[in-house]
């Protein structure tokens, strides 16, 4: 299997990386890239990818939560 890697950008896109293949709602498919960022503030022409439209005017910065450390407990 493939390894796929998805980055959320600061401020910006979602990274896409790895052999995926990206559809619509009914299935149809997007042109194949080995590598994508796919728009996540909606202001992008070229939609569903992300074209820099957000510079300025989208403020994101999402982090995973941390896990927490079972050797710190004993």
């Amino acid at each position: 299997m493939a390894n796929v890697k998805i980055v959320v950008k600061d401020n910006g896109a979602f990274r896409v990386t790895g052999d995926v293949e990206l559809v619509d709602f009914e299935g149809h498919p997007f042109e194949a890239k080995e590598a994508f960022s796919l728009c996540r503030c909606g202001l992008s022409a070229k939609m569903p990818y992300c074209d820099g439209s957000h510079k300025g005017k989208f403020q994101s910065v999402v982090r995973a939560p941390k896990a927490e450390n079972k050797d710190l407990e004993k």
